[in-house]
């Protein structure tokens, strides 16, 4: 893989890409990638090289989770990268050190931002600067236009129109992380991470028994799994779960081991049988929401066999359904946020 990254602004901000099953097969769940974006805009205007740059990167994560749709879920994709802008950021998480002006809006420093990743990042994990110059406040506000507004919007629009159709939604919010933690992560650095760390922000953006269900599927495959530790889940699982109301959000973390080179950015040997288990995953996780839908009067004792969850009406190789019905949404929408 080349180390250069072509300069590239983003016509789109994300990819959506719908259900490819009949209507009968849908399920409302909703998966989302905010930082395997690869498409670096011309105006980034960053010091540091490129391919160290770009260990910001869920490199390939939106790749892993590419089966969503044809099991009958949502899948949205970011372009741009996280460290243009991270989506899984608070607005209010403006890192004023970053900036040549006052911001004119409200701020709320984070834990993060003090770190020097919040909203936009002025540092990456290693602690080396991204930029040699301040932002203006007008560029920052460019971004959040063009890339943070319309992926939130299509991600709250996705998970209400599940949560409207089916009276429940849960939603999925997919990363990868470093196989070691750095010099900027709270329990310092060179500490092994898990396999897999689930984050429902302590129980509260989701059911437990949700949470509970996906560990028991990944540890079944031979993982291991770890809830809350260290990530607990940040803004897109906060911003947009009711678990009282039926809107389940619950942040994946997949070790970066697993399936690439971190310094090459390559998948490894490994990432087809990464790929094959997450697909499973999301297999059991459209199955739980299927029977766990309100009024849904499925029973355990029909027959219905979860660990060998037969899904032969999904034909990936002639539904007919072509990977090219992902919509492509841009920044000359009008976008609420």
């Amino acid at each position: 893989m080349s180390t250069v990254i072509q300069p590239h602004f983003p016509s789109v901000a994300y990819v959506l890409t719908t259900p490819r099953t009949t209507h009968d097969h849908d399920v409302p769940v909703v998966f989302d990638s905010p930082h395997s974006g690869t498409r670096y805009p011309a105006d980034f205007g960053h010091i540091v090289d490129p391919i160290v740059l770009r260990r910001a990167e869920d490199t390939h994560v939106d790749t892993l989770f590419a089966a969503a749709p044809d099991l009958g879920a949502t899948l949205i994709a970011a372009t741009f990268p996280r460290s243009y802008i991270d989506a899984n950021r608070s607005l209010l998480d403006i890192d004023a050190a970053l900036l040549d002006a006052t911001w004119p809006g409200p701020i709320n420093v984070s834990r993060k931002t003090e770190k020097g990743i919040g909203l936009v990042w002025r540092l990456l994990d290693t602690g080396e600067a991204i930029y040699a110059r301040k932002l203006s406040v007008a560029e920052v506000q460019a971004r959040i236009a063009k890339c943070y507004a319309p992926y939130h919007k299509a991600v709250r629009d996705a998970i209400n129109s599940a949560h409207k159709h089916y009276g429940a939604v849960w939603h999925v919010n997919c990363h990868s992380m470093p196989a070691t933690s750095s010099v900027i992560s709270e329990e310092g650095p060179g500490i092994a991470r898990a396999d897999f760390v689930l984050g429902d922000r302590e129980g509260t953006s989701c059911s437990p028994a949700f949470t509970t269900f996906v560990s028991v599927v990944l540890k079944e495959m031979g993982y291991n799994v770890k809830i809350n530790d260290p990530y607990k889940g940040v803004e897109l699982v906060r911003a947009y779960s009711d678990p009282e109301t039926n809107k389940h959000s619950l942040q994946i973390e997949i070790n970066r081991r697993l399936y690439m080179n971190e310094d090459t950015r390559e998948p490894n040997d490994n990432f087809g049988k990464l790929q094959q288990d997450i697909t499973r995953l999301i297999e059991e996780i459209a199955a739980y929401a299927h029977d766990n839908m309100p009024g849904h009067r499925h029973h355990h004792d029909c027959g219905h066999d979860h660990a060998q969850h037969d899904h032969a009406h999904h034909d990936h190789g002639g539904h007919g359904h072509s990977h090219g019905n992902g919509h492509k949404h841009g920044d000359g929408h009008n976008h609420d946020h």
